[in-house]
């Protein structure tokens, strides 16, 4: 029994470490859709905040909420899951472009990993126009109005992402994943 213990921290040490060097790797070429000079996006303070990987522990995850059609999230319905919450604005051109690869990453790993969007930053019309026109419908997309899960995660410039394990450990991601590196990360998320 002590020898099976023993292999499963191994194990996730492993995927832990694997996971870490992905999102190392990605921050050297993600770029955030957020207006600034270069050094960051502009943190709240004024100052800049790196963009890439980080880890942390925020709170347990408990997105519920509305979604932007309507309908609701429960965190109890997402407990043991793993989760990714894609955190973008209706305006950014980055997040617009990265949609696609988004929802077809989605859509290949649904009924395993659950990908919901947060939608802020804009308005509900806005939001629904972004879905519309990017071909994002296939995605349970929460309205975030008030920037409430943005704070909770720690999300301060879009695209960003937070990947939730089935117990409820995060990674978070400031800036732009492209469809194979989102994949990869999915991928990770999903043997564990």
């Amino acid at each position: 029994m002590t020898e099976h213990r023993e292999d499963v921290v191994r194990h996730d040490r492993r995927v832990r470490g694997r996971l870490l060097a992905i999102l190392a790797a990605l921050a050297v070429a993600s770029a955030a859709c957020s207006p600034g000079t270069g050094s960051g996006p502009a943190s709240p303070a004024g100052g800049t905040v790196a963009e890439g990987p980080q880890q942390g522990t925020a709170p347990a995850l408990a997105p519920s909420g509305t979604t932007l059609d309507g309908g609701n999230v429960d965190a109890a319905e997402l407990a043991g899951t793993p989760v990714v919450l894609w955190f973008w604005a209706p305006w950014c051109t980055v997040c617009r472009a990265e949609a696609p690869e988004v929802a077809e990453v989605a859509a290949e790993y649904a009924g395993r990993v659950e990908v919901l969007g947060v939608a802020g930053r804009g308005e509900l019309e806005a939001m629904q126009a972004f879905v519309d026109e990017t071909g994002t419908g296939g995605l349970r997309h929460l309205v975030d109005e008030d920037g409430s899960l943005w704070q909770r995660f720690g999300v301060i410039t879009q695209p960003a992402f937070v990947f939730v394990t089935g117990d409820g450990t995060t990674e978070s991601f400031m800036g732009s994943l492209g469809g194979e590196q989102l994949r990869a990360m999915v991928e990770e998320l999903d043997r564990e």
